[in-house]
């Protein structure tokens, strides 16, 4: 790959970022958003600049379809356990049991123990606004969440995936679609995991 200037690099970090935590590249609007261009014409053409050297591919006529051969090349399979559904609506009773693994790429999601990650089925579409879509797979990591992360919470004793905010000082889930309310913990609001990535099973025509 070809040197980067300093926003080409801003431009390819925030691409792998997005890649991470959705599942999917930016498009070249949500780039344009992110860094403040003027047009997504802006966009597009850093996106050419990193395509030119070598710092990822494009699928003509996909607004998504950007691979970053280095997190490619990088993979380092490991495997997580999946250990049932989780809510993106209205929360459930906690009570989950483990339903078979899943093989992930740690470096690409950011893993650094497998003993530290786990995945959960999505059931619902509370978090369409985030492209987390029913039926989708979300990988986790046990660790501390920071305001706007997604997490696995368990609020009051049911478990949700939502997006974890702090207004302040007070914690609280919020949905990303508006059908949905806010849930503030009545008594008590743990975070079971926070969401690092995303697996999405396409059916064959």
């Amino acid at each position: 790959m070809q040197p980067l200037t300093d926003r080409q690099q801003k431009v390819l970090d925030f691409i792998r970022k997005h890649h991470r935590k959705t599942g999917f590249p930016p498009t070249s609007r949500e780039i344009q958003l992110q860094f403040g261009f003027k047009s997504q014409t802006a966009a597009m053409n850093h996106l050419r600049a990193l395509e030119r050297k070598g710092a990822i591919r494009r699928i003509p006529g996909k607004a998504r379809a950007m691979i970053d051969p280095e997190i490619k090349l990088s993979a380092d399979f490991r495997s997580v356990p999946l250990v049932g559904v989780i809510p993106a609506g209205m929360p459930i009773d906690s009570d989950q049991s483990r339903d078979g693994s899943l093989g992930v790429d740690s470096r690409f999601f950011g893993i650094e123990s497998s003993k530290d990650a786990f995945a959960l089925r999505v059931r619902g579409d509370s978090m369409v606004g985030a492209q987390i879509a029913d039926g989708d797979t979300v990988i986790l990591v046990r660790r501390q969440a920071k305001d706007r992360d997604i997490v696995a919470a368990l609020i009051d004793g049911e478990v949700s995936l939502k997006r974890y905010m702090v207004k302040k000082g007070r914690p609280f889930l919020k949905a990303e679609n508006p059908d949905y309310p806010d849930l503030i913990p009545a008594q008590e609001l743990v975070i079971q995991g926070v969401m690092v990535g995303l697996v999405r099973r396409h059916a064959l025509a």
